[in-house]
Protein backbone atom coordinates (compact mmCIF):
# COMPACT_ATOMS: atom_id res chain seq x y z
CA UNK A 1 0.00 0.00 0.00
CA UNK A 2 1.20 3.41 -0.42
CA UNK A 3 0.84 5.44 2.57
CA UNK A 4 2.20 7.88 5.04
CA UNK A 5 2.39 6.84 8.57
CA UNK A 6 3.00 9.60 11.32
CA UNK A 7 3.65 9.27 15.16
CA UNK A 8 5.52 10.76 18.20
CA UNK A 9 3.10 13.42 19.19
CA UNK A 10 2.30 13.78 22.53
CA UNK A 11 1.82 16.33 25.84
CA UNK A 12 4.81 18.53 26.61
CA UNK A 13 5.81 21.29 28.83
CA UNK A 14 6.48 24.28 27.53
CA UNK A 15 10.74 23.98 26.48
CA UNK A 16 10.75 20.46 26.09
CA UNK A 17 11.40 18.17 23.30
CA UNK A 18 9.27 15.92 20.83
CA UNK A 19 10.59 13.53 18.08
CA UNK A 20 8.10 13.09 15.16
CA UNK A 21 8.36 10.26 12.56
CA UNK A 22 6.90 9.81 9.41
CA UNK A 23 6.88 6.17 7.69
CA UNK A 24 6.53 5.78 4.00
CA UNK A 25 5.81 2.73 2.22
CA UNK A 26 4.77 1.58 -1.51
CA UNK A 27 6.46 4.83 -3.51
CA UNK A 28 10.61 5.33 -4.25
CA UNK A 29 10.47 7.18 -1.34
CA UNK A 30 14.58 8.69 -1.78
CA UNK A 31 13.01 10.54 -4.81
CA UNK A 32 10.70 12.06 -3.16
CA UNK A 33 10.37 15.14 -1.54
CA UNK A 34 8.67 14.66 2.34
CA UNK A 35 6.99 17.87 4.49
CA UNK A 36 5.92 18.33 7.76
CA UNK A 37 2.42 20.88 8.10
CA UNK A 38 0.92 21.51 11.22
CA UNK A 39 -2.77 22.73 11.88
CA UNK A 40 -3.79 24.40 15.04
CA UNK A 41 -7.96 24.86 15.96
CA UNK A 42 -9.57 27.03 13.41
CA UNK A 43 -6.37 27.72 11.53
CA UNK A 44 -4.95 26.48 8.40
CA UNK A 45 -2.66 23.96 7.71
CA UNK A 46 0.95 25.83 7.61
CA UNK A 47 4.30 24.28 6.24
CA UNK A 48 6.71 22.95 9.11
CA UNK A 49 9.99 22.04 7.39
CA UNK A 50 10.58 19.81 4.19
CA UNK A 51 13.62 17.95 3.29
CA UNK A 52 14.52 16.82 -0.82
CA UNK A 53 15.44 13.37 -0.07
CA UNK A 54 17.35 13.34 -3.57
CA UNK A 55 19.84 15.83 -2.25
CA UNK A 56 18.84 16.18 1.48
CA UNK A 57 18.47 19.73 1.18
CA UNK A 58 16.37 20.98 3.80
CA UNK A 59 13.80 24.12 4.50
CA UNK A 60 12.15 25.41 7.49
CA UNK A 61 9.67 27.91 8.23
CA UNK A 62 10.67 31.30 10.32
CA UNK A 63 8.68 30.39 13.03
CA UNK A 64 10.50 27.02 14.22
CA UNK A 65 14.00 27.78 12.57
CA UNK A 66 16.60 26.99 14.87
CA UNK A 67 14.35 24.87 17.20
CA UNK A 68 13.60 22.22 14.43
CA UNK A 69 15.62 19.70 12.52
CA UNK A 70 14.38 17.66 9.85
CA UNK A 71 16.25 14.22 8.82
CA UNK A 72 15.89 11.48 6.60
CA UNK A 73 16.62 7.99 6.78
CA UNK A 74 16.64 6.39 3.53
CA UNK A 75 17.30 2.90 4.52
CA UNK A 76 14.31 2.64 6.91
CA UNK A 77 12.10 4.67 4.68
CA UNK A 78 11.41 7.28 7.73
CA UNK A 79 11.60 11.47 7.88
CA UNK A 80 12.06 12.35 11.35
CA UNK A 81 11.09 15.83 12.73
CA UNK A 82 12.89 16.74 16.41
CA UNK A 83 11.25 19.34 17.94
CA UNK A 84 13.33 21.10 20.86
CA UNK A 85 12.55 24.22 22.32
CA UNK A 86 9.04 23.25 22.24
CA UNK A 87 6.29 26.45 22.98
CA UNK A 88 2.73 26.89 23.41
CA UNK A 89 2.41 28.05 20.09
CA UNK A 90 3.66 24.63 18.49
CA UNK A 91 0.29 23.06 19.66
CA UNK A 92 -1.19 21.53 16.49
CA UNK A 93 -1.92 18.11 15.00
CA UNK A 94 1.20 17.24 12.85
CA UNK A 95 0.55 15.92 9.09
CA UNK A 96 3.70 14.37 6.66
CA UNK A 97 3.04 14.47 3.21
CA UNK A 98 5.16 13.32 0.49
CA UNK A 99 5.73 14.75 -3.09
CA UNK A 100 7.57 13.87 -6.18
CA UNK A 101 7.84 17.40 -6.83
CA UNK A 102 9.77 20.29 -4.66
CA UNK A 103 7.71 23.35 -5.04
CA UNK A 104 10.15 25.68 -4.80
CA UNK A 105 12.23 27.52 -1.92
CA UNK A 106 9.22 29.93 -1.54
CA UNK A 107 6.25 27.66 -2.24
CA UNK A 108 7.22 24.16 -0.81
CA UNK A 109 5.06 25.58 2.92
CA UNK A 110 2.07 25.66 0.22
CA UNK A 111 -0.07 22.37 1.98
CA UNK A 112 -2.90 22.39 -0.90
CA UNK A 113 -0.39 22.06 -3.66
CA UNK A 114 1.38 18.85 -2.28
CA UNK A 115 -1.17 16.54 -4.03
CA UNK A 116 0.24 13.04 -3.65
CA UNK A 117 0.42 12.04 -0.57
CA UNK A 118 -0.80 12.80 3.31
CA UNK A 119 -0.71 10.90 6.23
CA UNK A 120 -2.72 11.03 9.17
CA UNK A 121 -1.89 13.40 11.70
CA UNK A 122 -0.08 13.15 15.10
CA UNK A 123 -1.70 15.46 18.14
CA UNK A 124 1.43 18.19 19.21
CA UNK A 125 0.37 19.70 22.93
CA UNK A 126 2.31 22.03 24.54
CA UNK A 127 1.69 23.13 27.95
CA UNK A 128 2.99 26.34 29.21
Amino acid sequence: DVQLQASGGGLVQAGGSLRLSCAASGFAFDAYTIGWFRQAPGKGREGVSCITNSDGNTYYASSVKGRFTISSDNAKNTVHLQMDSLKPEDTAVYYCAADPYFLGETHWDSARDWTFLWGQGTQVTVSS
